[in-house]
């Protein structure tokens, strides 16, 4: 039984944070020039507009910024995961990422809730970012 939700189709930009989603490692774009950390990739930096740009590591921790909890399935892939959480969260070092709320009950879920990455490994290439919160095993 093979994987049936949507993946992700890496192009050219977003290529170096999926191949480190893979190995376990959340990874961003950062402006050599400014500093500015970045989500999505792009090929100019949106505060200083340098083409200067590195790969980072995030210590994968941020808060929980919004979030919606799906009680209804859109796609029946997620048929099976109802009620589930999607929200935004804005990670330590600036980005914000949308994702989901692992590891509690969609009840326990609050804005500004500390929470750190979880790993899904969906197939042998991709491995998808979730969070959970920061005080869950």
């Amino acid at each position: 039984m093979g994987y049936h939700k949507p993946l992700p189709e890496p192009d050219g930009d977003r290529k170096p944070f999926w191949e480190g989603c893979r190995e376990h490692r959340l990874r961003f774009q950062q402006c050599e020039a400014c500093g500015h950390v970045r989500w999505p990739p792009a090929i100019i930096c949106p505060q200083c507009h340098s083409r200067q740009t590195v790969w980072i590591e995030s210590s994968g921790r941020g808060r929980v910024y919004t979030y919606t909890v799906y009680h209804q399935a859109f796609q029946q892939a997620f048929k099976d995961d109802l009620p589930y959480v999607v929200a935004v969260v804005a990670l330590t070092e600036g980005p914000h990422l949308l994702t989901n709320i692992v590891g509690c009950s969609h009840e326990a879920v609050t804005c500004d809730m500390p929470v750190t990455v979880a790993w899904e490994d969906v197939t042998d290439a991709v491995s998808l970012p979730k969070f959970r919160p920061l005080d869950a095993p």
